[in-house]
């Protein structure tokens, strides 16, 4: 059993009770956010936030609280569920009305938190990498709004479990945008390179603190699109998420990328993002 919030209260997940008219439940028509939690700590919990109201705002839904109640929540959410490495999650619907494809003209948005484990990553995933394979990015406009109708991306991942990898890679118009629930970086001649943030990718937090721990080192980076050949020609393929960091894809479409195991890079910038994690202090307020 786990703690969870719920409209203003925490109570145990058994207890929780959201009506079927909501409309995250009918439509989809909500927004969410994951954050991190290492050693007790809320993992850059300023940038979660900003992509939040972001999402908010695209979808038009109004923030329901400031930063600062935010931040308190989730401390107590962490507290209450007692781990330090935690995986929190936000969602935030437009509530309860009835089933119209209209907005309703009041709305009293369905706020909800929870909080689960947070494993690190599996040493075969690290010595081994994983399998990725090319499909076509077949989702809407506005994929750098972080909302919960994912099943487009649900369809991709799963057809990529089909065929036996563990994520996919999409393409869109001739270029690669990125993973079905991550972003991606590939790298060649020793420069890394990411597809610029825009509508067709998330901007992901863990793949921005990949960028800067990139300049902050005087590593050779690069936000530029490239084409599934370029990407099937990479020296690495890297995919990040706040859930699984930063992952080595070792095997793309069947075939062995460079020499079938992580690369280089990928140890320095683990060996970075490791630092950085352990280092991290949350801002003060």
């Amino acid at each position: 059993m786990s703690i969870i919030y719920l409209n203003g209260d925490f109570m145990p997940d058994t207890e929780a009770m959201i009506s079927p008219l909501d409309r995250g439940f009918i439509f989809g028509d909500g927004v969410y956010e994951v954050i991190p939690v290492y050693n007790g700590h809320l993992f850059r919990i300023s940038e979660h936030l900003r992509r939040l109201d972001n999402s908010l705002q695209g979808v038009r839904i109004p923030q329901p609280y400031s930063h600062e109640h935010w931040t308190g929540i989730m401390h107590q959410l962490v507290e209450r569920n007692q781990g330090r490495n935690q995986s929190l999650y936000i969602q935030i619907t437009r509530g309860v009305a009835k089933r119209d494809h209209a907005f309703p003209a009041k709305i009293t948005p369905t706020v909800f938190a929870m909080s689960t484990p947070l494993e690190p990553l599996a040493d075969k995933i690290r010595t081994s990498g994983i399998s990725a394979v090319t499909l076509a990015d077949n989702r809407w406009e506005n994929c750098h709004l972080k909302t919960i109708a994912l099943l487009p991306n649900i369809l991709l991942r799963q057809q990529a479990l089909d065929a036996g990898g563990s994520e996919a890679i999409l393409i869109r118009n001739g270029e690669v945008t990125e993973g079905s629930a991550s972003n991606l970086f590939m790298a060649k001649d020793s420069c890394i390179m990411t597809p610029p943030k825009g509508p067709r990718l998330l901007p992901g937090i863990t793949r921005d603190l990949i960028v800067e721990l990139a300049h902050e080192n005087k590593l050779s980076i690069s936000e530029t699109n490239f084409t599934p050949d370029e990407l099937a020609a990479a020296d690495e393929i890297w995919l990040t998420s706040s859930t699984k960091e930063i992952l080595p894809v070792t095997q793309l479409d069947g075939v062995a990328v460079n020499d079938g195991l992580p690369g280089p890079l990928w140890r320095q910038m683990t060996t970075l993002f490791q630092s950085y994690k352990e280092s991290y202090s949350e801002p003060v307020a």
